[in-house]
């Protein structure tokens, strides 16, 4: 009995191993099988506060001359002589074209003899009716010879007139003949030579005369940021700066200008074709470095925003529709999606103008794979400038 009693005992060892093996080895499985819980995603974020930012806007345009004037001549003829040098700076009143005066000249003796000769028979004209007046009052002579002689006197006043009117028509065309310059400015190239021949008030101009300075730049802006700009100044949303009416100016080449030109006027008129409206402002040129016709961008004060929220564009993303959102914290640090309306990029910002207000923390670093209502583990966003620094004076300090 006893060798039984022992195999038996052996036997329920060997059972209750394999048993606590199988449930260790169970346990092992539930455990791998088990997910591990995920840590929080690490974001960074920038607490809004309201800024007190000057707005401008930047539209292109073009530069016009102050005055422009087209020369044409008044009187036809043979071009003598050319007055002046093609590219230089003329006076107004200047002779620039002498035409042969010679037609004009005769004309106006022709005139002044005329009215020599009308003026001679005048005395005896006078007379004679003073002399029919006395005998028809005596009946002496007939009525008929006193309203001739009364006639004769009318007519040779009026010839008078008329010679007199000829023979100042016939000395301002003769001053004609020299063609001047209405206005002060820069000439351009002579489009005739001398010698050609060209007529009275005909439409291709001899020569053409820019006054440069000051000068006019022309720039379009669209009626929908006319009536926005409106509406956020009557709002309250921007105030006039003392400084509302200047314009700087940014040359072809990306330079700034160093004059600082005036807002002139804006136009009552909307271009159809582009739904446009055009600004004027008037600028200095003393150095005639800007000229007529070249393209620049105009950079007009709009106002100052005292209450503007800006957003790093890092913390601003798109949806696929193309709409601007920001993922903001709320008090439990969870995402909250914010669709924006955004007004322009200032820098390395945006400027809100919907969706976001002043103490809203927004979401600017581990956006990546982040859904809305997701719990994050937030911290200040620290900007890579401010580090570069902090790091260089612990060098500095080191």
């Amino acid at each position: 009995m006893r060798p039984q009693k022992h195999l038996l005992t052996n036997v329920l060892s060997i059972l209750t191993l394999l048993l606590g093996g199988l449930f260790l080895y169970g346990c092992n499985q539930q455990q791998q099988q088990a997910p591990a819980q995920r840590p929080l995603p690490q974001v960074s974020y920038v607490t809004l506060e309201p800024e007190k930012i000057s707005l401008a806007t930047t539209l292109p345009g073009r530069t016009a001359a102050f005055k422009l004037a087209e020369i044409r001549p008044q009187v036809s003829g043979l071009i003598q002589k050319r007055l002046f040098t093609e590219g230089s700076e003329v006076k107004a009143g200047q002779v620039l074209y002498q035409i042969n005066p010679e037609p004009f000249a005769a004309a106006l003796n022709s005139a002044e003899a005329a009215l020599a000769r009308a003026r001679a028979s005048l005395p005896s004209l006078k007379a004679r009716a003073a002399r029919a007046k006395e005998l028809v009052a005596v009946k002496a002579v007939s009525r008929q010879n006193y309203d001739d002689a009364a006639a004769a006197l009318v007519q040779a006043e009026a010839d008078i007139q008329f010679w007199q009117a000829s023979l100042e028509s016939a000395r301002i065309n003769l001053e004609y003949t020299k063609v001047q310059a209405p206005i002060s400015g820069r000439i351009g190239r002579s489009m005739v030579t001398v010698g050609a021949i060209v007529s009275a008030y005909q439409p291709l101009p001899l020569a053409r005369i820019q006054q440069l300075d000051p000068l006019y730049v022309d720039v379009a802006q669209s009626t929908s940021d006319l009536l926005s700009l409106k509406r956020r100044l009557e709002d309250g949303r921007l105030v006039k700066s003392e400084n509302h009416n200047k314009v700087t100016l940014i040359q072809e080449d990306g330079t700034a200008d160093p004059h600082e030109g005036v807002l002139q006027f804006s136009d009552i008129s909307v271009d159809p074709t582009t739904g446009s409206v055009t600004l004027r402002a008037l600028f200095p040129n003393p150095d005639a470095a800007l000229l007529p016709g070249m393209y620049v961008q105009a950079r007009i004060q709009e106002g100052v925003n005292e209450q503007a929220l800006l957003v790093p564009q890092q913390g601003v993303a798109r949806d696929p529709k193309g709409k601007p959102y920001a993922l903001v914290l709320d008090a439990e640090n969870t995402a909250v999606y914010r669709p924006l309306i955004l007004d322009r990029a200032i820098g390395h910002r945006w400027l809100v103008a919907e969706g976001l207000a002043a103490g809203d923390r927004v979401i600017v670093e581990g956006l990546t794979m982040l859904r809305p209502g997701t719990k994050v583990q937030a911290s200040p966003f620290v900007p890579e400038q401010k580090s570069t620094d902090a790091a260089q004076a612990s060098a500095t300090a080191n």
